[in-house]
C-alpha cells in the first residue's frame, strides 16, 4: 500500500484529502506543521508528499528544498498562490506537480495517480545497462552512475534522462517529451521540460562534453548527443 504524506495546515481540506485518499486504497498521513512535517517525512519515507506553501513555522518552498536534498520522492505543491511565477518556482526546485486551490478533490487523486505511474514507470530494453562514456544507465533498476558513484534526480528527471538514453542521438521536440515522458494528460507548460533540462545539466555537470550532452537543437528541441552510439 502507497504511503502519502499530507502537508496542510487547514484541517478542512487535509480531512476531504485523507477521505478520498484512503478511499482510493492509500496509507495516508497528516501533518499540520513545517517542523514537524520534516521530521515525519524522515521517519515515515512516503511514496508521494502532498505539500501545502503557507505553513506554520516552516514553509512549503523550505520544506520542499529539505526532501530534494535527501530524497527523490514525489511532491505534489497544493498551494493558493496561482502566479505562473510560483508554479514555475515549484516546478524548478523540483515539485512534480503544482496544484492551485480552490481544486476538485477528484482532481488532486487523478494528479496523484499520474505522479505515481510516472516514478514507477520502467522502460523497456533489450540491454539492461548501456555506458556512454564514465556514465552508466541501469535500465532494470532506473539507477544511473558518473564513475561509479550514483546521480540523484527527482522522478520525472529521472525519467527523462532514461528516455534520452533509450534513443541516443534523436532529437525530440518539447511537445515529443511532454507525450512520452509526462503522459498525455499533462496539462502544464512545455516550459516544464526547459526547467527539466536544466536540473539534469546541472547534475551532469562533471560528465565529460567529450563523452555526451543533452544538446539544445534550435527551433527542434533537445538531443541526447553521445560519442560512438
Amino acid at each position: 500500500m502507497k504511503k502519502i504524506l499530507i502537508i496542510e495546515d487547514e484541517p478542512a481540506i487535509s480531512r476531504v484529502l485523507k477521505l478520498y485518499l484512503e478511499k482510493e486504497k492509500y496509507q495516508v498521513f497528516q501533518e499540520f506543521n513545517g517542523d514537524e512535517a520534516v521530521q515525519k517525512f524522515a521517519s515515515l519515507d512516503p511514496d508521494l508528499v502532498l505539500l501545502d506553501i503557507m505553513l506554520p513555522n516552516k514553509d512549503g518552498w523550505s520544506i520542499l528544498e529539505d526532501i530534494r536534498q535527501k530524497s527523490s520522492c514525489p511532491v505534489i505543491m497544493l498551494s493558493a498562490l496561482g502566479q505562473i511565477d510560483n508554479k514555475l518556482k515549484g516546478l524548478k526546485n523540483g515539485a512534480d506537480d503544482y496544484i492551485t486551490k480552490p481544486f476538485i478533490a477528484e482532481e488532486v487523486i487523478e494528479r496523484v495517480r499520474a505522479v505515481l505511474r510516472r516514478s514507477a514507470h520502467e522502460f523497456m530494453d533489450n540491454e539492461d545497462i548501456r555506458y556512454f562514456g564514465n556514465l552508466k544507465v541501469d535500465f532494470k533498476s532506473h539507477r544511473i552512475f558518473h564513475q561509479g558513484l550514483e546521480l540523484t534526480f527527482i522522478p520525472r528527471d529521472l525519467s527523462l534522462i532514461i528516455f534520452f538514453a533509450k534513443h541516443p542521438n534523436q532529437t525530440f521536440t518539447r511537445e515529443q517529451l511532454i507525450d512520452n515522458v509526462w503522459g498525455i494528460d499533462f496539462e502544464g507548460s512545455d516550459r516544464a521540460v526547459d526547467l527539466a533540462i536544466k536540473r539534469i545539466r546541472n547534475i551532469l555537470k562533471n560528465w565529460a562534453s567529450s563523452e555526451g550532452t543533452i544538446k539544445t537543437i534550435r527551433g527542434l528541441g533537445y538531443q541526447f548527443c553521445v560519442k560512438g552510439k
